[in-house]
């Protein structure tokens, strides 16, 4: 396990509603999810950054010192560091050298399983490494392994510009292919008009025991940031006997770089094409102001921000103050408190959810000859049969269906 010096350092001219304190203890949360041992987690703030070392020479120093006391192997920063300072730092400091982009990056490249996700966690690394091929420092030269050595950075090839430039190619033609496939399964979808339900919100929030939670399905969860990273897709009947496809994928995090962004388009397309976001947030945090915010902008980014949404106020089995759920109730939209885990007022949520595709359904009093129980069996498959009565030669049946469903059958004589 390597041994990690945290530096976690606030910028005074940035203007930014997160605190030293927590911008430190979600760097912490990060090193975790990778594997290291944290040995300390120094933090300090400046007036700006400096074009050489970031923090200045007199303080690279004194984080010189500090790694060899500590027999340190990796010294992660809380901010990006350019090709220029990443480089110095490591000279001075003679030690491994992981910005903020990079510790998520290892992440994703561990949690990615699908050769979708694969192909998109080298596209950000490859994005990542292109403007940084100057010089000879420890960033073109890792081979062992660690943080930042996972993925395109372990083969000193992919450091020539040429072939990173074609392989950023073939990769983004590859994700392009994986695009098309996902709009013919959304046509296919939207043909049968089967809506769409998507989960967000800051990573760990606990969106994929939501899932689990309300499908009956095994997703894997893991106290950990980032633990889903490919697209997960179920189905669910809604109360009222709709069939919905919710989607859990990739949680959010402050500062999410753009690129990282860009590169996930392909995994968040399910979030710009849902027709309803359940935005899942951990209101046992102290910080569920800033998670809120920080997914807010996330989902501007993705120009999905203007969706109907309800607000999922989750872990509220953890919240210790409990009058904090009325004020939260009145300033998120559509908020439902529930846990996940215990599986607390998730009916609420489903009547909410149901709420927003009620116009999607019709109720019938159907006849059908009883030999088309393919018919009846279609009605229970992807509708809400109320009633059945055996009459003779008939079957009556009172029950809720999709219009679409229904328009279709329109034209089946058999059906009265």
């Amino acid at each position: 396990m390597e041994r990690a010096l945290l530096v976690t350092i606030k910028i005074r001219s940035e203007r930014e509603v997160w605190h030293l304190e927590e911008v430190a203890s979600e760097l912490e949360e990060l090193a975790i999810t990778c594997g290291v041992e944290i040995v300390d987690n120094i933090t300090s703030m400046c007036d700006r950054p400096t074009p050489n070392y970031f923090i200045g020479k007199g303080k690279t120093e004194e984080l010189a010192v500090i790694a060899q006391e500590e027999n340190i192997d990796v010294v992660i920063f809380s901010h990006d560091l350019s090709g220029v300072q990443q480089r110095n730092l490591e000279e001075v400091i003679g030690k491994k050298i992981i910005d903020r982009t990079q510790l998520i990056l290892h992440i994703f490249a561990k949690h990615a399983h699908t050769p979708e996700g694969k192909l998109q966690v080298e596209l950000a690394q490859l994005q990542y490494l292109m403007p940084r091929l100057i010089g000879k420092g420890l960033i073109l030269s890792r081979t062992g392994g660690g943080i930042g050595t996972s993925g395109p950075g372990e083969t000193r090839l992919e450091t020539d510009r040429r072939r990173i430039r074609e392989k950023l190619d073939k990769l983004r033609a590859d994700l392009k292919q994986v695009t098309v496939r996902r709009e013919t399964s959304r046509k296919r979808r939207k043909d049968n008009a089967i809506p769409s339900v998507a989960l967000v919100g800051y990573t760990n929030a606990g969106k994929s025991t939501l899932l689990n939670a309300l499908t009956q399905s095994n997703q894997v969860v893991s106290n950990g940031l980032f633990t889903t990273l490919d697209p997960v897709y179920k189905s669910l009947q809604l109360p009222g006997g709709e069939n919905i496809i919710i989607s859990d994928t990739v949680g959010f995090l402050h500062n999410l770089p753009h690129h990282l962004v860009e590169a996930f388009k392909a995994t968040l397309e399910g979030v710009m094409e849902a027709d309803l976001l359940i935005h899942v947030l951990d209101v046992s945090s102290p910080h569920a102001y800033e998670l809120h915010k920080a997914v807010i902008d996330v989902l501007k980014e993705l120009k999905a921000e203007s969706k109907p949404m309800i607000t999922a106020l989750n872990k509220i089995d953890l919240l210790e103050n409990k009058e904090l759920l009325n004020r939260y109730k009145k300033d998120f939209i559509n908020p439902v408190a529930i846990s996940a885990k215990s599986h607390e007022n998730l009916d609420i949520l489903l009547k909410n959810i149901q709420e927003n595709f009620a116009d999607r359904m019709v109720d019938l009093k159907l006849e059908l000859p009883a030999k088309r129980m393919d018919l009846l069996n279609l009605f229970y498959r992807e509708g809400k049969v109320k009633e059945v009565k055996y009459i003779q030669d008939k079957i009556k049946i009172q029950v809720s269906l999709p219009k679409i469903l229904y328009n279709k059958l329109l034209s089946n004589k058999e059906i009265q």
